[in-house]
C-alpha cells in the first residue's frame, strides 16, 4: 500500500480480483449490522476504497448484493449437501447421523462467516427468500437420502404422512446445531455438538 500525504491508497488490483473482496467486505458489514446496510458507501468504507473503485466492480448496490446472496448460498448449499452425503454407507443409524452431523459442523468451521451470515445476521426480505429457496434445495436432497435409510432402519410405518415432518426436524436441528456451535453457548466442541445432537435425532427417528 502507498501513501499520498496522510492518505492511504488501496492497492490496484483489477475487478476480477478486487470483487471477492469486496463481497467479503459487504459480508462483514451484513453479520454486524445487517444486510439492509450493504450499500456502496458502508462497503467502500469497510473496504478503505473510494466509491469510484467500488463502480469498477459493480454496477450498484443490487448487483453487489445479489452476487453476495448468490455465493454464500453456494458455499453453504454445496457444503451442507456434502455433510449429507457422508452419512451415507453405515451400518447403523446413529453411526450415520453423528458423522453427517460432525461434517456438517466440520463445514461450518471451514466456512465460519458464511454460515454465520445465514443464520445469525439482522434479518431481511432479500435474504428470507434466498435463505427459503435454499432449504428447500436442501430438504429436498435429505428427503432422498433418508427415506430409503428410515424404510432400512425402522421400517416405519405411514412414512408418506410421517416423513415431511421428520424432514423438518432433522432441518431444525441442523440449524439449532449450527447456531450453537457458531455462539458458542452450549461451552461444547463441534464434535461433541454434533454426537449430542446425532443420539438425540436417532432417538426421534426410532421413536416414530
Amino acid at each position: 500500500m502507498t501513501v499520498t500525504g496522510t492518505r492511504p491508497r488501496a492497492p490496484h488490483l483489477g475487478p476480477e480480483r478486487r470483487r471477492p473482496l469486496l463481497l467479503d467486505a459487504a459480508r462483514s458489514v451484513a453479520i454486524r449490522e445487517g444486510i439492509g446496510a450493504v450499500t456502496v458507501g458502508a462497503v467502500a468504507k469497510e473496504s478503505g476504497i473510494a466509491r469510484s473503485v467500488l463502480y469498477r466492480c459493480f454496477s450498484d448496490r443490487v448487483e453487489m448484493v445479489e452476487e453476495l446472496l448468490d455465493r454464500e448460498m453456494k458455499i453453504v448449499v454445496d457444503a451442507v449437501l456434502v455433510a449429507l452425503r457422508s452419512s451415507g454407507g453405515f451400518d447403523g443409524p446413529e453411526e450415520a447421523f453423528r458423522s453427517g452431523f460432525r461434517a456438517l459442523l466440520t463445514t461450518v468451521d471451514a466456512h465460519p462467516d458464511s454460515f454465520r451470515f445465514l443464520v445469525t445476521s439482522e434479518p431481511d426480505v432479500a435474504l428470507s427468500k434466498r435463505f427459503s429457496q435454499a432449504r428447500a434445495q436442501v430438504s429436498d436432497a435429505a428427503t432422498t437420502w433418508m427415506q430409503p435409510a428410515i424404510v432400512r432402519w425402522w421400517n416405519t410405518d405411514q412414512l408418506d404422512h410421517k416423513l415431511p415432518l421428520l424432514i423438518e426436524f432433522f432441518m431444525v436441528g441442523c440449524e439449532t446445531a449450527i447456531r450453537k456451535h457458531l455462539d458458542g453457548s452450549t461451552g461444547w466442541s463441534g464434535q461433541q455438538i454434533a454426537d449430542f445432537t446425532a443420539a438425540a435425532y436417532c432417538r426421534v427417528f426410532a421413536g416414530a
